[in-house]
C-alpha cells in the first residue's frame, strides 16, 4: 500500500461564521468582491429583449449565452424559418424568467422576434429590404408565410414569374421576400417573391427585346396553354402563339399540339412598337400543305378526308393536314329540297367525295359527294315517260299545288286543277298533308328545269262523260245545301259532284229562308263538262209547274172563244138569207155576239 498522507484542515477556520455568514469578510471586502463579480455578468430584467451568442444546436435545442450565469435554452422549432443557423450567430431573445423551476434561463427566440416584428416588418417595407420567411402552409389563393414572427399572406400569383402548378412543393421551404403591402388598421402584410426576380427578368427581358427581329426563330418553354391559344416563354419575355398558327390544319384546343413545361421552337411573326406583345408561330416552321399537294390532282378525282368542321351550308373536310375542300349542301344529294349539312354527316366522319373545283394559289376547294352516284335526270324519259303511274311522297304545298318527291332527286307538282275531278280544292293542304303517299301519273317532262308535270285525277276516268248523261238542262235531282255564300248555295247532287244555285233561285215556295243541311228539288239550268260547272235552280222547279197550269187555262179558253167565233161566222152567213120578218133570228144572233164579245175580254 502506498504512503497515506494526513490532510489537515485549517484549524483557524470558523466554520460557525461560514455557515452564518459572519466574521469571513467584513462587510466593506464583501460588497466590493460582489461588485467585482456583477461586472462579469449581464444585467438582466425579465420581460426584456436581449442579444445573445449561439452556442450549441442540437436536433430538439438551441443554446444561447447572453452573458447571465447561465445558457439559456431555446426549441429548435422556434428556428424552422432560418434553417441555415449555425452556432456564433447573433440573436434576439425574451428573458421570460431568470431560472424556471428547473433552474435553467428561459429564453424565446419567437416572443422576441413578435416584439419587434411590426417595426421591422415596416422598415423592410420603406427600404425596400430583402428579408427571409418560412412557408407554413396553404391559404385560399396562396400561401401563410413567418416572417418576423408575423403570419403574412403570399398571393398564389407572387410566388413566381410563371404560374404554379403545384403549391404545395413551398411548404415548409425558406425564401427570401420583399413586402409589397401593409395594413396598419388590421395589421396584415402582403409579401412577394417574384419581386425579387422581377428586377432581374425585366433586365433580361430588354436585352432579348432589343434583339428582336420578324421572323427569326428562338426556342422558348410552354408557360400556359388556353384556349385561344398558347403563352411561351422566351427567357424573360413572353409571346403568344394564336390557335390558328399552331397547326396548318384545324386545331380544337391547344393541348393537342403542345403541353406545359415543353420546349419548343417558334418563330416571331409580329410585335407591337413597344415591343410588349410579341406574336408567334408554329406551323410557320413548316411548309405549307398547300405545296406538298399532289399536282396530279384535278377537277373530277376522288379523295377521302374527315369532316372538321359542320355548318348548316356545308361541311370541311381535311383530305391532308392543312388542305380542306368544302361540301356544300347541295352538292351532298340530287334532291332540291332545302335541308342542313347535318342531315347527311357530322364532324369525324370519314367520307369520300369528288374534287368540283380546284385553286392551288387561292387554296380553295370544293368537293362533292352526290356525283358518286348517277344523276336520276340523266335518262329520266326512259325511267319515268310520260304516262307512268306511281307513288310519291308530298313534301310541301304552294297556292296552285302539291311538291312531291317520286325518288331522291326526282321532284315534281300536281297543279291544283289536276288534284280531283269533282272536287273544289281551294288549299291543296285541304286534300293532303306532307309525309303522305300520293299515287301519280306523269304528264309532262320538263328536264332543264327538272320538274316533272303530275297529275292526280288522271288515274281515274273523267266522270263528267257520265254526268253530261246524268244531269241534263231542265232534269230534276234532290239535293243538299252544304254551304251558302254572298252569291248562292253549293248543292251536293251526289257523293262527288256538286252544284251551284244562285240567290235569285233559292227562293222557297213559301218564303222561307233556305238553310245549310236542305234538301230540295233542283233543276239543271246549266251544264259545262269543260269547266266543270253545274248551274242549279229551286225556284224553277215550282215556278214551271204553275206557268204550265196557267198556260193550260189560257188555252182552254183560247179553244172556247174560237169556237164561238166560228158559230157568229155561220150565223152571219145564215142572216144575209133570212128576211126582216124572222125576229127570233136576230135575237138569237144578238145572244151569240154578246157571249163572243165576253170571251174575247176574259181571254184579255
Amino acid at each position: 500500500m502506498g504512503e497515506v498522507k494526513n490532510v489537515v484542515a485549517n484549524e483557524n477556520f470558523d466554520w460557525n461564521a461560514f455557515e452564518n455568514e459572519l466574521g469571513v469578510y467584513d462587510n466593506q471586502s464583501r460588497e466590493s468582491i460582489a461588485a467585482e463579480y456583477d461586472k462579469t455578468l449581464s444585467h438582466i430584467a425579465v420581460g426584456e429583449v436581449v442579444e445573445g451568442t449561439v452556442t450549441s444546436i442540437n436536433k430538439r435545442e438551441v443554446l444561447v449565452n447572453i452573458g447571465y450565469k447561465s445558457e439559456g435554452v431555446i426549441s429548435v422549432s422556434e428556428f424552422r424559418y432560418n434553417p441555415d443557423l449555425k452556432v456564433g450567430d447573433k440573436i434576439e431573445v425574451y428573458v421570460e424568467s431568470a431560472e424556471d423551476k428547473n433552474g435553467q434561463l428561459a429564453l424565446s427566440h419567437k416572443k422576441a422576434r413578435q416584439l419587434k416584428s411590426w417595426d421591422r416588418v415596416n422598415e423592410a417595407l420603406e427600404n425596400d429590404e430583402i428579408i427571409k420567411g418560412y412557408i407554413k402552409c396553404r391559404t385560399k389563393g396562396g400561401m401563410i408565410v413567418d416572417v418576423f414572427g408575423i403570419e403574412a399572406f403570399l398571393p398564389g400569383s407572387q410566388i413566381d414569374v410563371k404560374p404554379i402548378r403545384d403549391y404545395d412543393v413551398y411548404v415548409d421551404k425558406t425564401m427570401e421576400f420583399k413586402v409589397v403591402k401593409i395594413n396598419q388598421e388590421f395589421r396584415n402584410v402582403v409579401v412577394s417573391h417574384k419581386a425579387l426576380i422581377e428586377a432581374e427578368l425585366e433586365a433580361q427581358k430588354q436585352i432579348i427585346m432589343s434583339k428582336l427581329e420578324k421572323g427569326q426563330i428562338l426556342e422558348g418553354t410552354v408557360k400556359n396553354i388556353t384556349s385561344y391559344g398558347v403563352f411561351v416563354d422566351l427567357g424573360g419575355v413572353d409571346g403568344l402563339i394564336h390557335i390558328t398558327d399552331l397547326s396548318w390544319g384545324r386545331v380544337n384546343h391547344p393541348d393537342e399540339i403542345v403541353e406545359l413545361d415543353q420546349k419548343i421552337k417558334v418563330v416571331i411573326l409580329d410585335f407591337d412598337d413597344q415591343k410588349k406583345r410579341i406574336a408567334l408561330g408554329l406551323k410557320q416552321l413548316t411548309p405549307h400543305p398547300w405545296e406538298a399537294l399532289d399536282q396530279n390532282l384535278k377537277v373530277g378525282d376522288k379523295v377521302k378526308g374527315h369532316v372538321v368542321v359542320m355548318a348548316d351550308y356545308g361541311a370541311f373536310v381535311e383530305i391532308a393536314p392543312g388542305v380542306e375542300g368544302l361540301i356544300h349542301v347541295s352538292e351532298m344529294s340530287w334532291s332540291q329540297h332545302l335541308r342542313s349539312a347535318q342531315d347527311f354527316m357530322k364532324v369525324g366522319d370519314e367520307v369520300e367525295a369528288v374534287i368540283l373545283t380546284l385553286d392551288r394559289e387561292e387554296r380553295k376547294m370544293s368537293l362533292g359527294i352526290k356525283q358518286l352516284t348517277p344523276d336520276p335526270w340523266e335518262h329520266i324519259e326512259e325511267k319515268y315517260p310520260v304516262g307512268t303511274k306511281c307513288t310519291a311522297k308530298v313534301r310541301n304545298f304552294t297556292n296552285f299545288g302539291v311538291f312531291v318527291e317520286i325518288e331522291e332527286g326526282i321532284d315534281g307538282l300536281i297543279h291544283i286543277s289536276d288534284l280531283s275531278w269533282t272536287k273544289k280544292v281551294k288549299l291543296p293542304s285541304e286534300f293532303t298533308q306532307v309525309g303522305a303517299d300520293m299515287e301519280v301519273v306523269v304528264l309532262e317532262i320538263d328536264k332543264e328545269n327538272r320538274r316533272l308535270s303530275l297529275g292526280h285525277k288522271q288515274l281515274t276516268e273523267n266522270p263528267w262523260n257520265e254526268y253530261e248523261q246524268q244531269f241534263p238542262i231542265d232534269s230534276v235531282h234532290e239535293g243538299t245545301v252544304t254551304e251558302l255564300t254572298d252569291k248562292g248555295a253549293v248543292v251536293a247532287l251526289s257523293e262527288n259532284i256538286e252544284g251551284f244555285c244562285t240567290t235569285r233561285q233559292l227562293v222557297k215556295a213559301d218564303g222561307s229562308s233556305v238553310k245549310v243541311g236542305d234538301k230540295l228539288e233542283f233543276k239543271v239550268l246549266e251544264f259545262s263538262k269543260a269547266t266543270k260547272r253545274i248551274t242549279l235552280s229551286h225556284l224553277r222547279t215550282y215556278e214551271d209547274a204553275r206557268r204550265a197550269e196557267v198556260a193550260a187555262e189560257k188555252a182552254e179558253k183560247r179553244a172556247a172563244a174560237d169556237a164561238t167565233k166560228s158559230t157568229v161566222k155561220k150565223i152571219n152567213a145564215s142572216v144575209e138569207k133570212t128576211t126582216l120578218g124572222d125576229i127570233a133570228g136576230l135575237a138569237e144572233l144578238k145572244s151569240a155576239l154578246e157571249a163572243a164579245e165576253a170571251a174575247k175580254k176574259d181571254e184579255e
